[in-house]
């Protein structure tokens, strides 16, 4: 087991340069038992491809990057069941389900990340969620040093929310075990999906969604990015009404009774963000919805930019964004308006 102080730059897609003071590299779950024992009393920070964090500060305490692997599949009469530890590389995942032809997960082609880190954010695109295929998730309690078993109801699933997020204990996500039914039906409410028709097949989806991911969003190796910034924005359907009669073309879609989905990265379009720079730190040139580290840049220049976005959308639609991308400070997890406040 090695243990050392590390430069994060290689462990989040945003490419900040923070430090931390001890870093684990997790390969098998042996070492789980020993690393707890020597730093269960210490700052924890649990970290997959870091394709979703913002380093805010150096973080005072240890960082353990989940590398676990291992895929095994169990046939039913009526589903495939694929249990896979946390360190596996999502979008791999997802282009192994279609090559052995168990298809349900296509929408979800091209989501940076591990699989370890999805179920924290229950991960969804194009109509789409992790939530619907989910069927358990083991984790390490880092608070007992015991292993857990979740079932999908115990996860409590929400939009882009778990358990997981809100634990005040953490818990390592060792393996999930995803359900995909036999009875596959195809997801195409969403975007350019429509255009395929009802007769697509699992691959055409995954085709489509790569292509139309690849040509908006930036590839973090090019510009340092942590993917979509902000959630899509719910409010009461009157207001998405009051909205959509102003701005008549406003996506608006369908959530809980009484409850609107807006885009917001159409919300941050209108505003006149695309290309607004602070610092080094820039909103993206073809997708609003994503911060990109444009070179140099500190966590306070994406944090100011942040923060001017979620006020120039407030004021021109009366809607506050809240941030996707999970903030990490000196001791562990914080918020946009507190890391704000750090740094004056």
């Amino acid at each position: 087991m090695q243990v050392t102080s590390a430069a994060l730059a290689p462990y989040n897609t945003f490419g900040l340069n923070h430090t931390a003071e001890q870093l684990v590299e997790l390969t098998a779950r042996e070492q789980l038992q020993r690393v707890w024992q020597a730093y269960r009393q210490t700052p924890l920070l649990l970290v997959g491809e870091g394709s979703n964090l913002l380093f805010t500060a150096p973080f005072s305490g240890l960082v353990l990057v989940n590398r676990l692997k291992g895929i095994a599949v169990t046939e039913t009469e009526d589903a495939w069941l694929v249990a896979v530890e946390g360190g596996e590389n999502w979008h791999q995942l997802v282009c192994l389900c279609l090559a052995q032809n168990m298809p349900g997960l296509e929408n979800l082609a091209l989501i940076p990340g591990t699989v370890g880190a999805s179920p924290v954010q229950n991960i969804g695109a194009y109509g789409v969620e992790l939530a619907q295929f989910c069927q358990q998730v083991e984790s390490f309690d880092w608070q007992s040093g015991e292993y857990k078993t979740w079932s999908n109801e115990e996860c409590a699933f929400g939009y882009r929310d778990s358990v997981f997020k809100h634990e005040a204990r953490q818990h390592l996500i060792v393996s999930v075990t995803f359900r995909l039914p036999k009875a596959w039906q195809p997801v195409l409410g969403y975007g350019p999906l429509a255009e395929l028709g009802e007769a697509a097949t699992p691959a055409q989806i995954f085709e489509k969604v790569c292509a139309t991911r690849q040509a908006k969003l930036p590839d973090p190796v090019v510009l340092g990015n942590a993917g979509s910034f902000f959630k899509n924005p719910k409010v009461v359907t009157a207001q998405a009404e009051a909205l959509k009669l102003a701005w008549p073309k406003l996506p608006v879609f369908a959530a809980e009774p009484g409850v609107s989905k807006l885009a917001a990265g159409w919300l941050i379009e209108q505003a006149g963000l695309k290309g607004v720079k602070v610092g080094g730190a820039g909103v993206h040139t073809q997708q609003a919805l994503v911060l990109v580290n444009l070179g140099g840049a500190t966590a306070e220049d994406v944090l100011r930019l942040a923060a001017l976005v979620r006020e120039r959308v407030e004021q021109m639609f009366g809607v506050r964004l809240d941030p996707e991308v999970r903030m990490i400070g000196a001791a562990g997890e914080t918020y946009l308006d507190e890391a704000l406040a750090c740094l004056s």
